[in-house]
């Protein structure tokens, strides 16, 4: 069944933003916005001694700073794990000997599309960072006790960090 034309509201370097009139099932028709974004990988990094390879980054949509995964979005025709590759090079300056995919996940269906791939990085050798212009971030080192109390306590609450870890900790043998 072919789409309806797109009517996009909103273009950026990032993301669509897209109007769309939905036919609601008891008559009539609503608006709705969507984020339409190219898709996004996060990075579990994990070191030889069991720890993880963290970002402190500053984030201007919640005026914070979070402690996440790397991560970021996928350029046109980028193949996940090469753009996990780039990703975890350009922000923790760490290049991985293997990259295991982790699945995918939605990181917010109810108003854009982005998917989000996960990885899990080992094999860590030092490369140099290639931060752009505008990213505010710190690299840390933290155990995986220390991890999860972190999260037990609220101190990490972003969505991509928190899906990537559950992934990895279920898949573990």
């Amino acid at each position: 069944m072919p789409r309806e034309p797109r009517d996009i509201v909103l273009h950026s370097h990032i993301f669509d933003v897209e109007r769309m009139t939905i036919q609601l099932p008891a008559g009539g028709a609503a608006e709705r916005y969507i984020v339409r974004h190219p898709g996004a990988v996060c990075v579990m990094a994990l070191r030889r001694d069991g720890s993880l390879v963290t970002i402190r980054n500053r984030r201007i949509a919640v005026d914070e700073w979070l402690h996440e995964f790397c991560a970021g979005k996928l350029e046109p025709g980028e193949d996940p794990c090469d753009a996990a590759r780039r990703e975890l090079e350009e922000e923790t300056g760490h290049s991985a000997g293997c990259m295991t995919p982790l699945g995918t996940f939605f990181t917010s269906p109810g108003f854009t599309d982005e998917r989000m791939h996960a990885f899990l990085a080992t094999d860590l050798t030092p490369c140099p960072t290639r931060l752009e212009a505008d990213e505010r971030i710190e690299v840390q080192f933290v155990d995986q006790l220390g991890f999860e109390r972190m999260i037990a306590a609220g101190e990490v609450c972003d969505g991509k960090t928190l899906a990537t870890y559950l992934r990895w900790k279920v898949m573990q043998p």
